[in-house]
C-alpha cells in the first residue's frame, strides 16, 4: 500500500499547519480560548473556511470543493496536533456529513453552502442518556400531523450543540427505523443547556418538547444505514485528529528526556525510560498504519469494510491513545500532572476523542461479534 501524500494534499498539510500552528503554538492561547464560550477561536473557523477546509468532503454542487477522505484526515491529523478546540469533525465530518449523506439538493445546498462558508456551524443530536453508540435512536421521538413534524426527548451529550446555528436531530420514527431532522436554534418547545467537558470542548443537553422539526431528504425514510456510515467516517477522522495529537506527545516526551538533567546527566541517559519512549513510537507507528490503511478503505467505497476497518482503527487507536498519554504524563515526571503543563490536555483530549464514537471496549466488542465469520486460519499450513 502508498501510504504517501501527492503534491496537492502536502500543499494542503503545509497550510492547515501553518494556521493553527501559528495560532495555537501558544498554549496558554489555547486555554484562554476553551474558558470561553463558544469554546473554539471564531476567527480562526472563518480562516479555515476561507481556506476552503470546511467544504473539503462535499461536492462542488454543495458548494464544497469534491476532496476526499485523505483530505479530511490530513486536515483532523493538523488539528490534532496542537489539539485545537474548533469543531471540524463534529460540526463538518458528523453534521454535515450525515446532511451531505441524507438531505435533499436544497437542503444541501443551504446547509452545506453556509457551512463552506463559514456562516453557519451545525451540530448533531444523535446521543442519548444511556445509548451505547448505536446508529438508531430510541429515546427521542418523531411524530407526523400531515406534513407537519415534531420531535420529543432529551439529546445528551450533544458536542457544541449550544451555541449550533442548527441542530441535526436524529429520531425514532412512528413506523419504526431512525429518521433527521432540521431543527432551528429557536424553535419551539427546544431547550439547551451547554457546559464544558474535561478536555476543554463543550456539549450540551437538548431537550425537545413536542418541538417542529423539517425532515432530511424524504419525510419518514428510515436512515440509519446513512447514520452508520457517518458514525464510520467520523471514526476514522477521530483516529488521525489523535495520530497528531499522539505525534506531538511523543516528540514532547523525547525532547523532555533529551533536555531534563538528574544527577548531571539528561534522563535519556537512563536505558529504562529511553524504552519507555522507544514503546510509545512502536504504539504510534502500529496505530498509524491502521488507520491509514482504513481510510484507504473508505476511499473505495465498499461501506461493510470501511464499517469493519473504523472499528480495528478505533480499537488500535484507543489502545496506543491510553498508552501513549499515560506514559507521556508518567516520564515528565511532575510537570506532566499540572494543569498548567500541556501534556496532560494532549492526554484528556485522546481520551475525549475514544469516547466520542465508541471505546476500545465497544469496538472490541463489535469485532468480537463477528469473528466467527471468518474463515479459519492455519499459520503452519498457509
Amino acid at each position: 500500500m502508498d501510504f504517501s501524500h501527492d503534491e496537492e494534499q502536502q500543499a494542503l498539510r503545509e497550510a492547515v499547519r501553518g494556521l493553527v500552528g501559528k495560532q495555537y503554538s501558544d498554549f496558554e492561547l489555547r486555554r484562554q480560548t476553551t474558558k470561553a464560550d463558544p469554546g473554539y477561536d471564531e476567527t480562526m473557523w472563518a480562516r479555515l473556511a476561507e481556506m476552503g477546509v470546511l467544504g473539503l468532503p462535499f461536492g462542488e454542487d454543495d458548494g464544497g470543493s469534491g476532496a476526499g477522505p485523505a483530505e479530511v484526515a490530513i486536515v483532523a491529523e493538523e488539528l490534532g496536533r496542537v489539539i485545537a478546540p474548533e469543531p471540524f469533525l463534529t460540526a463538518v465530518v458528523l453534521a454535515g456529513g450525515l446532511v451531505a449523506a441524507a438531505g435533499s439538493p436544497e437542503q444541501r445546498a443551504e446547509v452545506l453552502g453556509a457551512l463552506t462558508a463559514g456562516e453557519l456551524v451545525p451540530a448533531l443530536a444523535h446521543a442519548e442518556p444511556g445509548s451505547r453508540w448505536s446508529p438508531s435512536a430510541e429515546s427521542v421521538t418523531a411524530s407526523a400531523d400531515g406534513d407537519t413534524w415534531t420531535l420529543t426527548g432529551t439529546k445528551e451529550p450533544v458536542p457544541f450543540g449550544a451555541h449550533a446555528g442548527l441542530l441535526v436531530v436524529t429520531a425514532a420514527l412512528p413506523d419504526g427505523g431512525t429518521g433527521a431532522f432540521l431543527v432551528q436554534p429557536d424553535a419551539a418547545g427546544l431547550s439547551r443547556e451547554g457546559y464544558p467537558l474535561f478536555d476543554g470542548s463543550r456539549a450540551a443537553k437538548v431537550v425537545l418538547d413536542g418541538t417542529p422539526g423539517t425532515p432530511l431528504g424524504a419525510p419518514g425514510l428510515d436512515l440509519t444505514d446513512s447514520i452508520a456510515t457517518v458514525m464510520d467516517i467520523g471514526r476514522i477522522v477521530a483516529c488521525h485528529e489523535a495520530l497528531g495529537a499522539m505525534a506531538y506527545a511523543l516528540e514532547a516526551t523525547s525532547g523532555y528526556l533529551k533536555s531534563r538533567k538528574q544527577f548531571g546527566v539528561t534522563l535519556n541517559t537512563f536505558q529504562a525510560l529511553t524504552f519507555r519512549s522507544a514503546d510509545m513510537y512502536v504504539s504510534l507507528e502500529l496505530a498509524r498504519s491502521v488507520a491509514a490503511w482504513a481510510l484507504m478503505v473508505l476511499m473505495t467505497g465498499d461501506r461493510e469494510r470501511a464499517s469493519d476497518a473504523a472499528a480495528r482503527a478505533a480499537l488500535q487507536v484507543s489502545r496506543a491513545a491510553r498508552h501513549i498519554g499515560q506514559e507521556a504524563i508518567q516520564l515528565h515526571g511532575g510537570i506532566g500532572m499540572t494543569a498548567e503543563y500541556a501534556i496532560g490536555s494532549y492526554t484528556a483530549r485522546l481520551t475525549a476523542l475514544d469516547h466520542l464514537l465508541g471505546d476500545g471496549d465497544h469496538h472490541l466488542g463489535r469485532l468480537a461479534e463477528v469473528v466467527g465469520q471468518h474463515e479459519d486460519l492455519d499459520p503452519l499450513g498457509a
